[in-house]
């Protein structure tokens, strides 16, 4: 039996179609439609991740002598040293959960930073405008405020729950079947255009939203055109902070795989201190931005906490850093 035959056969007793294959050996259906039909042949890395999917070994799919009923099934290894060992198949499902999960994370922060916009937009209207009542501009501005806040925080428990499975290797560490590194590192590699291009634009958007506020303020226009500049602001904020945050998560993803294979130890319990860290510090910076917006009733001014805030956690970060690294020195 040839390679093409035995991809088919293994690939119909795993009940999968050439699409499910396919994303999970990270090429086109057409790719495993040429496989199959032998007008192509996967390369080595490959076939060691059909192998490891399948599980058999690589002898069995590349020597055409070795029939489905003589190989030796691949012996499915689930713990090295007491370590969960991740396969291809689960860090392929980590990856898309956590591409998910940035989509979801990157939304509900959207729609924090957006929430005031139209409170501020119809507080402006009543004000300068006479285009509405006062109460109506308040009662409908606050609805929207607390139910863009809502759904945000929906999202936020949303997606904790569903990636709450994965917390076992953030506290116990795992180690990777063969192969897995490999297609991490592929798919990191195929994913570094993408993050570079929505990280610089929307650090570029964040940069540039405060803009016509301060043109409009300089050149003297009306109270009621700032007041649509300011509440344009929001926006133009939340979607540069969208394609920051939702970039960064996939990153993550990578990153935290690559990191678990090839990192000591040390640098693992480094790595989680630090994004426990981080978690508390978003969390606290959250909490003074509605707190003081809420209570100051000025939301125009208080938006100046995120860039302030993500100054301050860079510095924190290294400042971490420092500390940990001269204590593993000492050790």
């Amino acid at each position: 039996m040839i390679l093409a035959e035995k991809i088919i056969n293994e690939r119909k007793k795993n009940g999968w179609s050439q699409e499910d294959l396919a994303e999970k050996v990270s090429v086109s259906r057409q790719a495993i439609s040429k496989w199959e039909s032998a007008q192509a042949t996967p390369d080595l890395s490959k076939v060691i991740l059909l192998a490891e999917l399948f599980g058999v070994s690589t002898d069995y799919l590349l020597k055409d002598e070795i029939e489905p009923e003589d190989a030796a099934p691949l012996k499915e290894t689930t713990e090295i040293g007491g370590k969960h060992v991740v396969t291809m198949e689960e860090a392929n499902d980590y990856l898309s959960t956590q591409r998910q999960s940035a989509r979801n994370v990157a939304l509900g922060v959207l729609l924090c930073i957006l929430c005031p916009a139209l409170l501020i937009l119809l507080g402006g209207m009543a004000e300068y405008r006479g285009s509405i009542g006062e109460g109506v501009a308040t009662a409908v501005g606050m609805i929207a405020l607390f139910g863009l806040i809502a759904v945000g925080v929906a999202l936020f428990i949303v997606t904790g729950i569903r990636t709450s499975r994965f917390n076992v290797w953030h506290t116990e560490g795992f180690e990777t079947a063969y192969g897995v590194s490999g297609m991490v590192k592929e798919k990191r590699h195929a994913h570094e255009h993408t993050y570079t291009v929505c990280l610089t634009v929307g650090i570029v958007l964040c940069i540039l939203a405060v803009l016509p506020l301060v043109v409009a303020g300089a050149v003297g226009v009306s109270d009621w055109i700032l007041t649509v500049f300011l509440s344009l602001m929001f926006p133009i904020i939340a979607a540069g902070v969208y394609l920051i945050v939702r970039v960064g998560v996939v990153r993550g993803s990578y990153t935290f795989l690559l990191d678990e294979i090839d990192a000591s130890p040390e640098t693992k319990k480094q790595n989680k201190t630090e994004e426990a860290i981080g978690s508390v510090y978003w969390c606290v910076a959250v909490a003074i931005y509605l707190t003081w917006s809420f209570l100051s009733g000025d939301w125009g001014r208080t938006w100046i906490i995120w860039p302030i805030a993500g100054v301050l956690f860079g510095a924190v970060s290294a400042v971490w850093r420092l500390i940990a690294g001269s204590q593993n020195d000492k050790k």
